[in-house]
């Protein structure tokens, strides 16, 4: 048994990873300060699932608030703290930059601070495919550059890497920053493309489709993510004393920190994912189709060979089957949100 300190818990990733981690034995304190970006109703629902665990602790707190996350961190003393706590939504970066910036990046201090003061062995952070932003490489390799950022989102995660390398490389903080692609499944984000055309379909109401349905995604499956987080927990960096400088892979450093891809490596086109919940919620949608907003990329495809070789794992369910999981329980529950 761990002790696991779980930012943004009422979120889709960290609840999902959090579940994960009670249900497998380890001691969690999870924390979140429910912000009403979307549906509060939908993470208290989370909430209360992982509150049923006798080896949870909830702590309702901003990651601003400095003092409370220093005390939680002085009586619990986590072996491990899974960062997932983050203003998330490209689109939506555009009309509101400050509070990326103050929850993607200065929200993360406090976390790492305390991680300096506590000797965490391993602290793993929540990034995103979308720091790749105009690369061009494909599929995206760790060792691609990433310092062209298409969105305020993608910069302020791509910022987040950097202080996380910063605190390793001062301090010795083992960290792993893992890049999702376009991760879904049950108790997902309602502002989501596939759970916003499922609740539109569901109403009978039109679904807005970008790019005339040509946009790529690497769209990969929950389980296949947390199961990749469990697994990457327990494989904390190293330091890598023979790291050249010249012709420098970003992915890798003198200080104990990696880069991981978390994708399913089997980007599809989102028409072809509309297709698939019109399959399974048994009805056609009605398609408004609309160009490329800024922010959006044509194309997300993960490389996930140092994640294979770290773990021995790379995500593995199809999107059909995924979407049909996704479905089943939206039909059950998930269109109350």
């Amino acid at each position: 048994m761990k002790k696991i300190f779980v930012t943004g818990a009422a979120g889709f990733l960290g609840f999902s990873t959090a579940k994960r981690l009670l249900e497998s034995g380890h001691q969690v304190v999870a924390i979140d300060n429910l912000n009403p970006y979307y549906s509060v109703k939908l993470k208290e629902a989370r909430l209360a699932i992982l509150k049923q665990y006798s080896a949870c602790q909830f702590e309702r707190v901003d990651l601003m608030e400095k003092k409370k996350i220093e005390e939680i961190f002085g009586w619990f003393k986590p072996e491990c703290v899974i960062h997932f706590a983050a203003q998330a939504g490209v689109r939506y970066s555009l009309r509101n930059p400050y509070s990326y910036v103050e929850s993607n990046v200065s929200g993360m201090v406090p976390i790492l601070e305390s991680c300096r003061k506590y000797g965490v062995y391993h602290f793993l952070l929540a990034s995103s495919s979308s720091v790749y932003g105009m690369n061009r490489q494909i599929p995206f390799k760790v060792s691609d550059p990433a310092d062209h950022p298409v969105s305020i989102y993608a910069a302020t995660k791509k910022a987040a890497e950097l202080i996380a390398h910063a605190y390793s490389h001062l301090f010795s903080i083992p960290v792993s920053c893992m890049r999702f692609f376009t991760v879904y499944g049950p108790w997902g984000r309602p502002d989501m493309a596939y759970y916003k055309f499922a609740q539109s379909i569901f109403l009978n109401k039109s679904i807005d489709v970008y790019g005339e349905g040509k946009l790529k995604r690497d769209y990969t499956y929950v389980d296949d993510v947390v199961e990749a987080i469990i697994r990457l927990m327990d494989r904390a960096p190293q330091r890598q004393r023979e790291f050249q400088i010249d012709g420098m892979d970003p992915s890798v450093s003198t200080a104990p920190f990696r880069i991981h891809n978390i994708g399913n490596r089997h980007p599809a086109e989102v028409i072809d994912l509309v297709k698939l919940i019109e399959k399974y919620m048994g009805k056609k949608a009605t398609i408004h189709y609309l160009p490329i907003p800024p922010g959006d990329v044509e194309l997300t495809y993960a490389d996930t060979s140092t994640l294979e070789k770290e773990i021995g794992y790379a995500p593995t369910t199809s999107l059909e089957e995924g979407i049909c999981r996704f479905v089943e329980w939206f039909l059950k529950e998930g269109y109350l949100f």
